[in-house]
């Protein structure tokens, strides 16, 4: 099963402390191009190394890196560890504040088809080759992708609690509103817990699959290079955020699509005879009202003109017509049912074309969704439910993916908290 083992991070010299929150960055596929502008203003925010400016993106970041390694703007652990990351937050339209407990550790970056670790998403290829690049050149990882383990006995908590009480190193509010609590663990007795806890348990990549991808390419291409490759060395793994899934602190968010170039969508009475053919149609006055309309409610979706809105919702015996070769635990889901229906049967994009289309955007704002199409920016939104865990799990478990972009995990892991080489063996 999973292979977990410590590592010697890179962070920020001490001397930047008090400064982390100036430091830290969304990730490469949320950062806004507003938030970009910001950050890329301080010469050291991590973002330089996670999203650099630059018509050579991959060039750029190593140059970066390697002036910050010769400037001690970073500076490597001497022991290796594991980092706790706690993350602190509100769920909307409550007081209550929520804990998310989890820990940044290696794993072995083993291929799709090894039972190590479960997908349950599709990649977009651009992205994936985007993060390859960046990783090739740079041999580091400027964020942690996010992983879920299952243990209802909560067996690593105490150890984690002990650590953000003793062993803080930072704590800030990011762009989310979120509380970050970092801390260390150096013992090596300790560790071995964490090590033997996870070696028992089967991953679910709940988030980062375009960087999780990244790791396989270039581990696939170091090994292929290395007439004297033992399996140990760093390259060999990949930086992940551990966080329990028997806690009651996963969110996750769901993420709209936006539809945009189109001849099949030119004429909004056309397209709505084609969407009538598989769903129930109702007309909505307010196109703010429309994600409380679907709220709950299966294969039931919202869909914004730039002067009208719909409710929509799959016709009961219609789940039968789907040609697509899934088992019903992926047939099933309302993302399924969107992107067949409608952006294949009504839009006219065909699913093999889906993931690399340019003709499909996401977002998860709603606000903004109805903000594109009111500006005609984009030709329709396409509201969406959000995804239960349970559906993840079930997911995973038959082999299968679901559609691009379907889960938006809440909160998301920051880049720049620690950085993860793998230019060196281990010792």
């Amino acid at each position: 099963m999973a292979e977990i083992i410590p590592f010697r991070g890179w962070r920020y010299h001490p001397r930047f402390a008090s400064q982390i929150q100036n430091l830290v960055s969304p990730l490469f596929d949320v950062v806004s191009a507003k938030q970009r502008t910001l950050l890329y203003n301080n010469p050291f925010n991590s973002i330089h190394l996670s999203v650099p400016k630059s018509e050579n993106p991959a060039q750029q970041a190593a140059m970066t890196l390697a002036h910050w390694k010769a400037d001690k703007v970073i500076v490597q652990d001497k022991k290796p560890s594991i980092y706790v990351y706690y993350q602190y937050f509100n769920k909307a339209g409550t007081a209550k504040t929520l804990v998310r407990k989890g820990f940044m550790v290696y794993i072995k970056a083993t291929s799709w088809e090894e039972p190590d670790l479960m997908r349950h998403e599709n990649t977009i290829p651009l992205a994936v080759n985007d993060r390859t690049e960046i990783l090739r050149a740079t041999n580091i990882h400027a964020s942690a992708t996010h992983g879920l383990y299952h243990d209802p006995e909560f067996v690593l908590e105490k150890y984690l609690d002990e650590a953000v009480k003793h062993n803080l190193i930072y704590e800030t509010e990011d762009y989310q509103g979120v509380r970050d609590a970092i801390a260390v663990i150096d013992e090596p007795s300790i560790i071995q817990i964490f090590i033997d806890k996870i070696r028992t348990q089967q991953i679910v990549l709940a988030d980062g699959h375009h960087r999780y991808e990244s790791s396989q390419a270039v581990r696939q291409e170091r090994m292929a290079a290395n007439p004297n490759h033992t399996g140990k060395e760093l390259y060999n793994y990949h930086l992940m955020y551990l966080t329990n899934s028997a806690a009651d602190d996963l969110r996750i968010l769901p993420t709209h699509r936006l539809l945009y170039g189109l001849e099949s969508l030119t004429d909004e009475n056309t397209v709505m005879q084609k969407v009538a053919l598989y769903f129930k149609v109702r007309y909505v006055e307010n196109a703010s009202d429309l994600a409380e309309i679907i709220a709950g409610k299966k294969w039931a979706f919202g869909l914004v003109f730039p002067e009208n809105a719909y409710f929509i919702q799959l016709k009961p015996d219609m789940i039968n017509e789907l040609k697509w070769q899934f088992p019903d635990a992926v047939k099933e889901l309302d993302l399924t049912v969107l992107h067949y229906f409608f952006i294949e049967l009504v839009a006219g994009i065909k699913g093999h074309a889906q993931r690399a289309s340019a003709n499909i955007q996401f977002e998860r704002n709603y606000v903004s969704c109805l903000e594109k199409v009111g500006k005609q920016e984009v030709q329709l939104a396409l509201i969406v439910n959000e995804i239960h865990i349970d559906e993840v799990h079930k997911v995973c478990k038959t082999g299968f993916t679901m559609p691009q972009k379907s889960t938006y995990f809440y909160p998301k892991v920051l880049a720049g908290l620690v950085f993860g080489e793998i230019d060196n063996p281990l010792s």
